[in-house]
């Protein structure tokens, strides 16, 4: 371990065996622990290379719970939606909404997540306030896939070996210190979908990202970055001004461009409007708008993202053509639908 932390401390990229290594002894208990940090002190000091991310990725999912989605006969392409988290704008939970959308299109939503760190409610703390069992076995999880087109897996329940690192991490995070763990969530889904829509929260992450995601298998990866119209960070397409969206995997061409609402003739909106709370009231919110008494920002916020969803997936030409899909299908309560046979069924 000291001569990787050295290694590092030099700013020399992490061979892939190295990386190997370096992921390894991290999910090691028997490491200690100052020695962990010291690691990916060095390791976020000199910067992670995409490269030296989805080794450590490949090294994590190795160790995850498989929740074996080839067992189900699914006939849309899997999906995933998220974000990094991090902007600490305290908005609804937009991707949570939005997969219900993209489960009523025909996408099969493996979506993956925890409890809120850096917002009051994360999507798994918002499915349990809307009476959904967020730590089904993987038997459970694709009995929900079969029956609503959409299941959550609970990230520390799919990734046991973490509990290594727990401490650690904590640690560093009362310092105040970025690790490698503050950006890969996304990148750690076990089921492996075909295709994801992933929001983070630095405009300069898209591409790498991206190039990230299609080395990881992704046949259809979108990665966005928004942003409010004084400037600030959004992890989702946004209805507050500009959205990068870089597009990448192995049956999509490469693409890097910016859009903005009004492209989509949709309002800007202030980010007061698009704040949510704690998981009790961003539950209400995601129910108003997939019944269709919510039709204001919030429900265009929604739009946007199961939008880029749908398009993400194959499952419409483009974003606008995602939108309108999307609308559609709110208007129709086929995505309503979608949530209460997961309420049903995850129980």
């Amino acid at each position: 371990m000291d001569a990787l932390i050295h290694h590092l401390q030099q700013g020399l990229e992490l061979s892939p065996g190295e990386v190997e290594v370096a992921a390894n002894l991290l999910l090691d208990a028997a490491v200690a622990d100052d020695t962990k940090e010291r690691l990916l002190e060095a390791l976020a000091g000199k910067g992670e290379t995409p490269a030296e991310i989805a080794g450590f990725v490949e090294v994590f999912l190795g160790h995850a719970v498989d929740p074996q989605v080839g067992l189900v006969d699914l006939e849309g392409p899997t999906l995933d939606l998220c974000g990094t988290g991090g902007d600490r704008l305290n908005l609804f939970n937009v991707s949570t909404t939005a997969m219900f959308i993209a489960a009523a299109a025909g996408a099969v939503v493996v979506k993956h997540g925890n409890r809120g760190i850096t917002s009051p409610s994360g999507g798994a703390d918002v499915l349990e306030a809307l009476g959904i069992r967020i730590d089904l076995p993987p038997a459970g999880f694709r009995t929900c896939l079969e029956t609503a087109g959409v299941g959550f897996m609970f990230a520390p329940a799919y990734h046991p070996a973490f509990r290594a690192v727990a401490g650690v991490r904590k640690t560093l995070a009362a310092r105040g210190v970025r690790t490698i763990f503050n950006i890969i969530g996304p990148l750690l889904n076990p089921a492996r979908p075909q295709c994801q829509l992933v929001g983070v929260f630095a405009r300069e992450l898209c591409p790498a990202f991206a190039g990230i995601l299609e080395s990881l298998g992704r046949t259809r990866a979108w990665v966005v970055h928004g942003t409010t119209g004084d400037g600030h960070a959004v992890d989702e397409v946004s209805l507050m001004g500009a959205t990068r969206i870089c597009r990448a995997g192995l049956y999509q061409d490469t693409a890097d461009e910016e859009v903005r609402p009004q492209d989509f003739g949709l309002q800007h909106a202030d980010v007061k409007d698009l704040q949510g709370g704690d998981a009790t009231v961003n539950a209400a919110i995601l129910e108003a708008i997939l019944a269709g008494c919510d039709t204001g920002p919030k429900r265009d916020m929604v739009l946007l993202n199961a939008g880029a969803a749908l398009a993400c997936a194959g499952l419409a030409a483009d974003l606008g053509a995602g939108i309108e899909a999307s609308r559609d299908l709110l208007a129709s309560g086929a995505a309503l639908e979608r949530l209460r046979l997961l309420q049903q069924v995850a129980k």
